[in-house]
């Protein structure tokens, strides 16, 4: 464990990558909005998706942490297995940060009635209706996510090559499509948003957890032959 540690402590040897990069895209988009809803010219709440644009900002993250830190790393003579557990574990630390802080934004923006302009970027009244631990457990789970394929993008690069990760982009997008066909050819789109409705955010949430335990099961598989 003590090693695994480490990785953590090398992963933030750069801090901006997992602390201030996140920070100050998440204080721009603040920033903007606010001007924003300060431009519209009506009282009614105003809801945005800017916050998410930190979330966003995870996926690459998780590429930086495999292609620029692993082969340092190996340098360090630190083990394959130490380096995933430890680099997912700091994914994990950065991710509960981020959904505290935007618990703390929500409350920011109830206190003072959406910074005085009734607009909202943290306090999505469908996220908040679990409560504030079912809107960080959706925040966190964004993060993670996002974090999570950006990681096992490029480990599939270090891994197979650019080839093999174009393959699988596609085959993924195919996948997609196909599902967005059958639904539409079946008639399901009905069906489709009274599950989402009935699931909830967080609900759905807890679903990303699960999708996103698969992905590091495949990551995991994936990084055994990855190449520094």
């Amino acid at each position: 464990m003590g090693r695994t540690f480490n990785v953590i402590r090398l992963q933030l040897i750069n801090k901006g990558t997992f602390v201030w990069y996140p920070l100050i895209i998440l204080a721009a988009a603040v920033v903007i909005s606010i001007l924003i809803y300060a431009m519209i010219p009506f009282d009614t709440p105003k809801y945005g998706g800017g916050g998410q644009a930190p979330l966003w900002y995870f996926f690459a993250v998780g590429m930086s942490a495999m292609t620029l830190t692993f082969p340092f790393s190996q340098a360090m003579s630190i083990t394959r297995r130490e380096f995933f557990f430890g680099t997912l574990l700091t994914a994990t630390i950065g991710s509960a940060l981020m959904g505290v802080i935007f618990l703390i934004g929500g409350g920011i923006e109830v206190a003072t009635n959406g910074y005085g302009v009734n607009g909202y970027l943290f306090y999505l009244p469908w996220l908040w209706e679990a409560g504030p631990l079912g809107a960080f457990v959706v925040y966190f789970t964004l993060a993670l996510f996002f974090f999570v394929i950006g990681f096992t993008g490029a480990t599939i690069y270090k891994s197979w090559g650019q080839l093999v990760l174009i393959i699988v982009s596609i085959a993924l997008t195919l996948a997609l499509i196909g599902l967005v066909f059958l639904a539409t050819r079946l008639e399901l789109w009905g069906d489709v948003g009274a599950t989402i409705m009935n699931l909830g955010a967080l609900g759905l949430a807890l679903w990303g957890l699960v999708i996103t335990a698969v992905l590091t099961g495949v990551s995991f598989l994936a990084f055994r032959r990855a190449i520094p």
